[in-house]
């Protein structure tokens, strides 16, 4: 790893913060709220999209975009699979004041179903995580690499997706999880849109300027 950074001219810090998180995970099982649950997710899943975006040339101001997509996929795999983690790891990332909000406790989350109030609960974090998909909507458009720009905005679809199927399903005794033939068509969908719309920027502009 060490030489590839240097190779590469890239710094450590996505290493270091990604580290952080490992270790923070061996010893934290609970999160007290919404930002306790972001500082997380700013080791955990941030790193990662700003290191793809450094390998890739593109500018540090596709940043805080690209923050803002990480975090909403790690809490909606969070979300997905917050059953097993309580059960298995006795992990929880459902931010605790979101729990009490709903007058419950950690140990919902071992029911054979969730109630109303957990259902409640997980739908208002389902729109928090879907303003954070929101504000990475500009990260395709601004992103130079045209491959990754495409699977950025694959990626988007389907967090999208999974967000819609959150929001109106029970992770506790339902499948929140997308079926290879969703996940295709979900993709597909979502690639579809973006060359449209990468085309319409490269054609438009070269029309707009013609002169007769």
């Amino acid at each position: 790893m060490r030489e590839t950074l240097q190779r590469r001219g890239l710094s450590p810090r996505h290493a270091q913060d990604l580290l952080s998180a490992f270790r923070q995970d061996a010893t934290k099982l609970r999160y007290a709220d919404w930002e306790d649950l972001i500082d997380y997710c700013s080791r955990s899943a941030m790193p990662v999209g700003r290191f793809v975006l450094d390998v890739h040339g593109e500018s540090k101001e596709t940043w805080p975009a690209s923050d803002a997509l990480c975090a909403a996929l790690q809490i909606i795999n969070h979300l997905q699979d917050c059953a097993t983690d309580y059960r298995q790891l006795n992990r929880v990332y459902i931010p605790l004041d979101a729990l009490a909000a709903q007058g419950i406790g950690v140990e919902v989350l071992d029911e054979v179903r969730a109630g109303p109030p957990l259902r409640r609960c997980i739908q208002g974090l389902v729109v928090r995580t879907g303003a954070l998909l929101q504000e990475s909507r500009g990260l395709a458009p601004s992103v130079g690499d045209t491959r990754l720009s495409l699977e950025i905005s694959v990626i988007q679809s389907l967090a999208s997706r999974l967000l819609t199927i959150l929001s109106v399903r029970d992770p506790l005794s339902e499948r929140v999880h997308l079926t290879k033939t969703e996940a295709v068509a979900t993709a597909a969908s979502g690639a579809a849109k973006a060359l449209l719309t990468r085309v319409a920027r490269t054609v438009v502009p070269a029309h707009r300027y013609q002169t007769p």
